[in-house]
């Protein structure tokens, strides 16, 4: 095939992609937030919610974010956040995680006091933004009443928009979400004995 061939026969896809892409664009029609969950084994999930955080505050979006479980060990995401945008309201738990703690008790009355830091923002209109970080865990682990949860994220003001971050969390809080997207592991630095770097794994 002579590359005019090549050349027209690429065009032609690229104008069928592009109808397409147009037609699902036309067809997009309502306007509200979303509720986004990053969930799966892979490495990636709270980093492309804290993309999205950036996202917003690129428009002058008031942002709200909580974060389960993490919290002992600092972040960039936290360094950067509190030293230069002040008008995001972060909150973390501050266990560290589970499997650190050993103490269920405790977890759950954590997860009970940050819950009701997250509740409020998701009842709050003038937040664009709801980021709920490894969210997934207080379900898998029974620390939140689950029908709580939904309801909340369910009734929210429509013009707010919710990321939840974490492993699992359940097929009730995969329903109810309208982007479900799964970071597929395939393969870790971790597993081969390298340890995690400072400004790419916290």
């Amino acid at each position: 095939m002579n590359d005019e061939r090549k050349n027209e026969k690429h065009k032609k896809a690229m104008q069928k992609q592009k109808a397409n892409v147009d037609a699902g664009i036309a067809a997009a029609t309502v306007e509200r937030g979303v509720g986004i969950l990053l969930t799966g084994e892979g490495k990636g999930k709270s980093s492309s919610a804290f993309g999205m955080v950036m996202r917003a505050l690129g428009y002058e979006y008031k942002v709200g974010v909580v974060q389960f479980i993490k919290g002992e060990q600092l972040s960039g995401e936290e360094i950067y956040l509190r030293q230069h945008c002040p008008q995001v309201d972060f909150y973390q738990m501050g266990t560290g995680f589970t499997w650190d703690t050993q103490d269920r008790s405790a977890d759950i009355e954590a997860a009970k006091k940050t819950w009701a830091v997250a509740k409020p923002m998701l009842e709050d209109s003038s937040y664009h933004l709801v980021v709920l970080d490894e969210l997934t865990y207080m379900l898998a682990y029974n620390y939140l009443p689950e029908d709580d949860v939904i309801a909340a994220l369910q009734n929210r003001p429509g013009e707010q928009s919710v990321v939840v971050t974490g492993r699992g969390g359940g097929a009730r809080l995969q329903e109810v979400m309208d982007t479900v997207s799964e970071v597929k592991d395939i393969k870790h630095a971790y597993a081969q004995g390298i340890a995690a770097r400072k400004g790419v794994d916290y």
